[in-house]
Order: C-alpha cells, then sequence, then structure tokens
C-alpha cells in the first residue's frame, strides 16, 4: 500500500474513532418531541414598560421646563402618552418649542393650554420589539443557569414567546422562574409602620414628594402573622442592572439567603449612599415588595445579602433570576402543555425502523447496480452516519423528530454523491480508459457537480435554522451537518476505499 493511502486509512480510521468515542460518552440530546417536557406561550405586557418609558419622559420633561423656567403644575402619565398643565399657560408655546426641539422621539401638541406628549409611532415600535427581545434572551438566560435543559425560547408574533423545555422534571418551579419579574430595587427607607393605615395616618396632608409606600413580606412573630408596611423613597440606590453576581447561602441564623455582589459603579454608589445612611433602615425591595429592611450600621460598598422567609429552592432560583437579570416587563402564561415520553418513545422506534429500511433498501440498490464500488458506498454511507452522529453529540444539536427526517434524507443525498461519481466512472471506463485514470478522472469530474448541489442545501438549511423555531431547526441542523459529512464521505472516504481494492487491479469484473 502507498505511503499516502496509508496515512490517508489512518486519518479515516482516527475519524471514525474519535466520533464513536463522543458518540458513547455524550449522548445526543433529545428534543420535546421525542422525550416529553412542557411548552409555554407568554404573553409580554409591553403596556407596561411603555407606561414606565412615559414616567421616565414626563420627569425629564419636567427637569427639562423647570431649567428653562418654565414651571409645571400637574403632570398625568398612562399608557397613551402624556398630559401636561403649566402653572402659566402663556407659556405654552414657548414649552412646546422646548419639547420637540429636546425630545426627538415624541410628538407634542398644545390644545387650551394643555401640553399632549406621546411617542413617535417608529419609537413605539422599537420599544416595543427591544422588550420582546431582551425578554426572550433573559429568559434563555434563566433556563441555562436553572440548568442544561436545552431548552428553545423563541419569539412568536409580536409579543409572544414560545418556551420549550424538554424533559423538565419540575414543571411549576420551571413556570416560577421563567415568569418571575425580579426587579431589584435597593431603597432608603422613611418610615415604617405594621399596617398601611397606621402609615397613612402619620402623613394627614399627604405623602412626602418623592416617597411611596411599599407592602413587606409577612413574618410570624410570637404564632401571629404580621406584615410590615414601609415608606420608601422613591429613587433606587441602585437596581439589579448594577449587580455583578448573586449566590444562594445561608444568614446569620442559618436560614437561606442571597448573597449579591454590585459592579464597580454600583459599589461606589451604593457605598457613598450608605455611609450617610448609617442607623438608617434600608429596603431590600423584589418586584415592588420589601423583602427585608436591615439597619445600615456601616459603610457597604461591594456586597449584601437578601434575607426572608425563603426556603433552599426559593433561594436558589432568586439568585439564578438574579443573575439572569430583571425581565423588563412582566408576561402572562397564555398556554402550558406537559408532554409526556409515550408518544416520542413511539416515535422514537418508529423512525428507527424507518431508517433502518432505508438503509438496507438504499444498501441493496447500491450493490445490485455497482457490485464491489456499491458495497464500498455502502460502507462509506455507514462511516457517515458514525460520524454525524458523533458531530450531533459533540456539538450538543437537539434530535427533534423533524431532525430524525433530516437523518433520513440524508441517507439519500449522500448515496446521490456516490452515483454521480460511479457514473462519471463508467463514461470514462467506456472512452477506453484503465480503470486506474478512469477513477481519478470520474472523481474529478463529479467534484463539481456534487459540491454545487451540497452547497445550495446547506444555504436552504441555512435559512430553515436562522427564521425557523424549534423542529424546523432540528431538520435545519441535521441537514446541514449530514451535508458536510456527505461530502467528506463521499469525496474522500470513498475514494480511498476504491484506491484500496480497485486501485491496483486490472480486470474490471464485478467492479461496476
Amino acid at each position: 500500500m502507498k505511503a499516502d493511502l496509508r496515512w490517508k486509512l489512518v486519518l479515516i480510521f482516527g475519524v471514525l474513532v474519535a466520533a464513536v468515542y463522543v458518540i458513547f460518552s455524550k449522548p445526543v440530546k433529545l428534543g420535546l418531541d421525542l422525550q416529553g417536557g412542557m411548552s409555554i406561550v407568554l404573553e409580554v405586557d409591553v403596556e407596561h414598560v411603555i407606561k414606565t418609558q412615559y414616567k421616565q419622559l414626563a420627569q425629564d420633561i419636567k427637569k427639562k421646563l423647570k431649567d428653562n423656567n418654565i414651571d409645571v403644575l400637574g403632570i398625568k402619565v398612562s399608557d397613551q402618552g402624556i398630559l401636561i398643565s403649566l402653572l402659566d399657560p402663556s407659556f405654552g408655546e414657548k414649552a412646546l418649542k422646548i419639547i420637540n426641539d429636546s425630545f426627538p422621539q415624541v410628538k407634542a401638541d398644545l390644545s387650551d393650554g394643555i401640553l399632549s406628549v406621546s411617542f413617535s409611532e417608529w419609537e413605539l415600535n422599537r420599544i416595543k420589539k427591544m422588550t420582546v427581545q431582551q425578554a426572550v434572551e433573559t429568559i434563555r438566560n434563566r433556563i441555562d443557569e436553572f440548568g442544561k435543559l436545552n431548552a428553545n425560547v423563541s419569539k412568536l408574533g409580536e409579543r409572544r414567546i414560545l418556551v420549550e423545555i424538554p424533559g423538565v422534571v419540575d414543571p411549576e418551579r420551571a413556570k416560577a422562574i421563567i415568569g418571575k419579574t425580579a426587579q431589584l430595587e435597593l431603597l432608603e427607607v422613611v418610615d415604617s409602620a405594621y399596617s398601611k393605615e397606621d402609615l397613612l395616618r402619620k402623613y394627614p396632608d399627604g405623602l412626602p414628594e418623592g416617597t411611596k409606600i411599599l407592602e413587606g413580606l409577612p413574618e410570624r412573630i410570637n404564632g401571629k402573622e404580621i406584615k410590615e408596611w414601609f415608606l420608601v423613597k422613591d429613587t433606587p440606590i441602585v437596581t439589579g442592572s448594577q449587580l455583578k453576581d448573586a449566590r444562594a447561602s445561608v444568614d446569620s441564623r442559618g436560614k437561606p439567603a442571597v448573597n449579591f455582589e454590585l459592579t464597580d459603579e454600583g459599589a461606589d454608589i451604593f457605598g457613598e449612599a450608605t455611609a450617610k445612611m448609617i442607623g438608617k433602615r434600608l429596603a431590600i425591595v423584589l418586584d415592588n415588595k420589601v423583602v427585608s429592611a436591615p439597619v445600615v450600621r456601616s459603610r457597604i460598598s461591594k456586597s449584601g445579602q437578601i434575607t426572608g422567609d425563603f426556603t433552599p429552592e426559593e433561594a436558589a432560583d432568586l439568585a439564578v433570576v438574579l443573575r439572569a437579570g430583571a425581565l423588563p416587563a412582566p408576561v402572562h402564561i397564555l398556554e402550558e402543555r406537559v408532554i409526556g415520553p409515550t408518544l416520542g418513545k413511539d416515535s422514537i422506534e418508529k423512525t428507527l425502523k424507518a431508517g433502518i429500511f432505508a438503509l438496507i433498501l438504499v444498501g441493496l440498490f447500491m450493490i445490485w447496480r455497482y457490485a464491489i464500488s456499491g458495497f464500498i458506498s455502502v460502507v462509506s454511507l455507514m462511516f457517515n452516519g458514525a460520524l454525524l452522529w458523533g458531530a450531533m453529540a459533540f456539538l450538543e444539536v437537539t434530535l427533534t423528530l423533524p431532525g430524525i427526517a433530516g437523518i433520513i434524507l440524508n441517507i439519500g443525498m449522500a448515496v446521490d454523491a456516490n452515483v454521480i461519481i460511479f457514473e462519471r466512472i463508467k463514461e470514462e471506463l467506456k472512452k477506453g480508459r484503465t480503470l486506474r485514470v478512469a477513477l481519478e478522472e470520474g472523481f474529478r469530474r463529479a467534484w463539481d457537480a456534487i459540491l454545487d448541489a451540497q452547497i445550495t442545501t446547506l444555504i436552504a438549511a441555512f435559512v430553515l435554522f436562522q427564521f425557523g423555531t424549534g423542529p424546523l431547526k432540528g431538520f435545519a441542523a441535521t441537514l446541514s451537518i449530514g451535508t458536510v459529512t456527505s461530502i467528506f464521505t463521499a469525496l474522500f472516504v470513498t475514494k480511498v476505499f476504491l484506491d484500496i481494492v480497485l486501485g491496483g487491479k486490472k480486470s474490471l469484473k464485478f467492479a461496476f
């Protein structure tokens, strides 16, 4: 055997051994349709985000007008826009010009001394699109933090999100993690009482400007459930966006808690604020509820702890959602389904039988049509299957029912490349070429046709993977990986085996 053939054979068997090792050490992940799991359709409350944006815009406009010596009498904010009444209506035109010049993303009108401000259509569409996209990314990050569940998270229409989690063992816990808004804020406590009414009675003339009342979590003291209410400053010292890390831990009493660490920027802001708050209480607020309100004993900068009546699982889940980030808006579950593995098992058995049956039929046809060369193509086909399966396991590709269809389709495509090669070789033999020359010319002439066909298949698979969801992506993944392995086996593996078996033969009997 020639040296170059020997090295090629070593390469082929090296690749085969690597593929087999991966197959046995790292099983291919099964999709929702094969192993069961849960499917959830969520709707993002984009109106909540728009209203929040309008609140921020109202504050910015008020500050801008005040900088230009225009006093605001009152502001009404809704998810439709902002209504601004001025203390002196004669400044209406001036205020209108300031708003239009300073805030290009809005459209403003003046009518009967009232300024109405709303986002432009382009800005509204941008906010909606970014909100849903951010929600998709946050949910995906949370599921990744929760565990290697290999979930599919994708947009479904303008404001809906499809979440598919194969093999999930605790659907309720998964739903809680997915749907929790997890907006963390650290706020200075102004006052507190053990009922909202008692707190309001302390301020008969209304709450101090820039404050709001928040509800605390219920606590059990001396056998009674007591809930504290807090008057806090409206503007947070730091928020979850300045969170660097969060981990489940235990507090000084040995109860589950969550330790958090701030970014450098957040630590500087928090340290400066807490240095002025020694002796005062700090409210740790999660989704507009005070989970704890410790007294600041000294300057705090980099880290802190969230305590409460948590179970170990709740503390771990809270750390997960804090690390993954807050959802930009509340999400509502529109539809949920728990899919059992029975259908998947039945599907696997049927498709496995179909694949084996297809492989046997294709193999018999190739041997009948091309004799020894046909048998070699069957060996290459089996090599291609091992390589495809190993690549899927190594790349952690999820196998779905359409993905199995892609594998079966790949069998036909791989054989098709061999058919083109063999027909080219037979044409060369009819011209009177020797077997050695016919092999070389046949592969050379088939190269362009095979490559063009496989590239167009790869393009179609890429489009399916880019714009498809769940099952379609599974089909596109197996199709694209199978296309690449088919090129390798058809043009390299088959040729090496043909060179070894037929390269030195003079007789053409049973060759093709």
